[in-house]
């Protein structure tokens, strides 16, 4: 039977070659789709799950008010590892990294180095938490003696070639000399956070044993059958027993005085498992993604499948009347419903697997593409993998049952004596579950078209709006202090080059780079309660020309001032939260050493304007420049036809100043850009799948409007005998697929209205969403739905009458 059925499958389908092309590859389409997605998602989810003991791994966020600034970080006091270790028994280890920066690394019997990024110091404990398989070396000793590191397979091939690395030596930033005691494979790129080198924590060169520091991102490993959730209140005692009696010692102030005074100090676990994709703290080991985005492209994966089954419905119910008469003689000749159900099943479960051949084809074909859109690292063969392959296997199984099912049970219930009479007008009993279809249809692909434009906007508004600096035209080079004493030489040198106007010698820049963190007092008000936590950068005289920034109040540094070394400008956020009214010539007091209360006090010479240095998910913060040296990084405003010229001309100074020293540059503009890459992906897979879902939808449609208007032929050659014209016709056959699209509009605006302004809610400046974006998303399915329709409107109505009345 099953053979038989599987005869005339493949004997329809290719008796209907429109019909089975358009089903096909509509269905091959939004499966190919579906498994990108799927791909996508499963490498999301699957971050950080390769450690052993990854259910059990904990990292420690602070989550801290203080001073006005309400701070969620991704770090903890350093302390706190070992305390927890000490005093609890539901913990079983802990491991701490810190100092993740770029070093210049070389061998020793090398004269150039290499620029290492995202080097982090690490404790002994290190292997034994996470799972990092070590190569070569010992796990439990790697990072156990003061001057060890243990580098990866990459970086060893870096620094070594096919030598031993085991036991020789390297040197950092040309001064710190380490043994490499390990090599380690290479940190999987779903990993919340990925380095080359980890250095023992006892060669850190830190103050230990301060609880009101919070410089270390802190993991415990808990043991079998705790609960993080009950172990969590335990920090209330860590705070009350070792936090309180330092803030006291420090500050002045107890724990409860500080809470009514409005601060907060709280510590919390996270999985490590959900930090990839559910952490918004600051300070990440690297940028997260968001569970949201995980969320939107399922949708947009179900919503695409769904139309490709769509299309299905449509078509095959469509298309009943020509296998009506089919229906009524197998019933004659004694076929029963069941026997009837099972055939066109097992057509729609053969167009199902023959789609699902030419998806994979199609997804083998576009995954470069997509990895390179979405930054990732797929690999088709995971969809074969034991997890994977059985889904494979019963998707198109399920497509198939799911999409073959209303046709299926419709067609076989026609009564045989009235379809052989002619009684029966199948190709019009369905229209009121197609017209739900259609509308559901352009519902999702209206609701796509409203998110897209939103993103965009949203993005476009983050690229244009005023930052309070101009980000445009400003070559930085990091690791200046690759030239040691030459740095200022450096800069004189370089600025008498033509094309670069000014230049700034510091580390700290309104993008992603330096942050030094601490509280500034009002003059003769060291209490707690009058606090304000402050971002404390350390510029040069020509900082604020350099990055284009604005004075509200007051002057810049001068070198016309030597008192300037005592002077500090603050932005717009910090004089509201200091409360000054006419902030000139106030002093604020710095504690430049907590243990030892050493306080150095500045007088305000300048009120800077309001700039963005975080992203724009967040408020602006207090803000305070003061005239220290910093050479992290050297900052040039330049402005030539010749850009590539200028840089190598800038180049050829480095290397004169600092032989052996790699020149790493990089554009201001191009460093804020990253910080909100993650959008740009969703803003290209959004826009690619909405294009891909419309196309499907309207390849369906295609469909449906030439089975309609094959079933209306008579009727069209009798309008036209009677004098119809063609636009009329075409109007005729056009409005009730247009009154569909208009009622899919209505329902999807206020859908897709909540739903952007859901995801809006994560900024802190933000567009609001006008009323034409829900307008062109609107004109963009009616002129789409209508250029469809009207192919097949303008074929029919241009048909000679004669014909069509014959065709009946």
């Amino acid at each position: 039977m099953l053979t038989n059925y599987l005869k005339i499958a493949l004997r329809n389908l290719r008796k209907q070659r429109g019909f089975t092309f358009i089903n096909i590859f509509g269905l091959a389409t939004g499966l190919a789709c579906c498994l990108l997605i799927t791909l996508y998602v499963i490498d999301e989810l699957s971050y950080d799950r390769f450690h052993e003991k990854a259910d059990r791994i904990y990292r420690i966020n602070s989550d801290i008010k203080f001073g006005g600034n309400d701070m969620h970080m991704a770090v903890a006091p350093d302390p706190m590892g070992p305390t927890l270790l000490k005093d609890y028994p539901q913990v079983e280890n802990f491991v701490r990294l810190h100092g993740r920066g770029t070093w210049l690394v070389k061998r020793a019997d090398q004269p150039s180095s290499l620029r290492e990024r995202d080097v982090m110091f690490a404790d002994s404990t290190l292997f034994e938490v996470f799972t990092f398989p070590l190569v070569t070396g010992d796990p439990k000793r790697a990072l156990s003696e003061p001057n060890a590191v243990v580098i990866s397979e990459s970086a060893a091939k870096r620094h070594f070639g096919r030598q031993n690395p085991m036991g020789q030596t390297l040197v950092f930033d040309n001064t710190q000399k380490y043994r490499v005691t390990g090599v380690m494979r290479d940190i999987p790129a779903n990993a919340h956070f990925r380095t080359d080198f980890f250095v023992s924590m006892l060669s850190d060169n830190y103050p230990w044993g301060n609880w009101l520091s919070n410089n270390h991102h802190t993991y415990i490993l808990l043991k079998p059958g705790v609960d993080y959730k009950t172990f969590s209140p335990n920090f209330e005692t860590v705070i009350e027993k070792y936090v309180g009696p330092q803030a006291f010692q420090f500050i002045g102030a107890t724990m409860d005085q500080l809470r009514k005074a409005g601060n907060r100090i709280e510590y919390s676990l996270i999985p490590m498992t959900d930090i990839h994709l559910h952490s918004k703290q600051n300070i990440e080991l690297a940028p997260n993604s968001d569970i949201q985005y995980v969320y939107t492209f399922a949708a947009v994966a179900v919503f695409i499948l769904l139309i490709a089954c769509i299309n299905f419905m449509n078509l095959s119910t469509a298309r009943s009347a020509n296998r009506a008469k089919e229906v009524g003689v197998r019933k004659v000749l004694g076929s029963v419903q069941r026997q009837l159900i099972g055939q066109f099943m097992t057509e729609s479960v053969v167009m199902a697997v023959l789609a699902m051949g030419l998806a994979l084809a199609i997804v083998g074909l576009v995954l470069p593409f997509f990895n390179e859109m979405a930054t990732k690292q797929l690999n088709a063969d995971s969809l074969f993998s034991l997890r994977l392959l059985p889904i494979l296997l019963l998707l198109p199984l399920a497509v198939g049952l799911l999409a073959g099912s209303y046709p299926a049970f419709f067609l076989s219930s026609f009564r045989p004596i009235s379809v052989l009479k002619g009684r029966i007008n199948v190709g019009l009993k369905s229209a009121g579950l197609r017209s739900g279809l259609v509308v559901f249809q352009f519902m999702m692909s209206v609701i796509l078209i409203v998110g897209t434009l939103v993103v965009y906007r949203q993005l476009n508004f983050i690229q244009t709006t005023k930052l309070g600096f101009n980000r445009n035209q400003v070559l930085t080079i990091s690791e200046a202090y690759a030239l040691g004493s030459q740095v200022q030489a450096f800069k004189e040198e370089v600025l008498k080059l033509p094309g670069v106007k000014t230049g700034s010698v510091s580390g700290f820049l309104p993008v992603p780079s330096n942050r030094s963190d601490s509280p500034l007092f009002p003059e003769g008000q060291l209490e707690q309660s009058k606090a304000v936590s402050t971002q404390n950068w350390a510029v040069d005289y020509d900082y604020i020309p350099t990055l284009g920034m604005e004075l509200a109040q007051g002057r810049n540094f001068s070198r016309a001032f030597g008192s300037d070394s005592a002077a500090v400008i603050l932005n717009e956020a910090a004089v509201k939260i200091f409360g000054f009214k006419d902030p000139i010539g106030k002093r604020v007091v710095r504690m430049m050493d907590s243990q030892a209360k050493v306080f150095k006090t500045y007088m305000v010479i300048g009120v800077v304007k309001n700039f963005h240095y975080e992203s724009l998910r967040q408020n602006i913060g207090a803000v305070a420049l003061i005239m220290e040296p910093n050479p992290g990084a050297v900052s040039f405003r330049i402005d030539s036809p010749d850009m590539p010229g200028l840089v190598k001309q800038i180049e050829a100074k480095w290397k004169q100043m600092a032989p052996g020293m790699p020149f790493d540059y990089y554009f201001l503009e191009d460093s804020f850009d990253t910080m909100y890459r993650a959008e740009q992906r969703v803003g290209q897979i959004v826009l690619t799948f909405s294009v891909l879902a419309i196309l499907i939808a309207c390849l369906g449609l295609f469909g449906l409007a030439a089975f309609m208007a094959e079933q209306r032929t008579k009727e069209i050659g009798v309008r036209k005998v009677l004098g119809a014209s063609t636009s009329s016709i075409v109007g005729l056959l056009s409005k009730d697929f247009l009154k569909l699209v208009l009622i899919a509009i209505l329902v999807a605006t206020p859908i897709a209205w909540y739903g952007m302004n859901q995801w809006l809610n994560d900024f802190a400046y933000k567009i609001d969403v006008p009323w034409w974006v829900f307008a062109v998303a609107g004109l963009v399915a009616i002129v789409i739905a209508f250029a469809t329709v009207s192919f097949q409107s303008i074929k029919a109505a241009l048909m000679n009458p004669v014909k069509s009345l014959r065709a009946e």
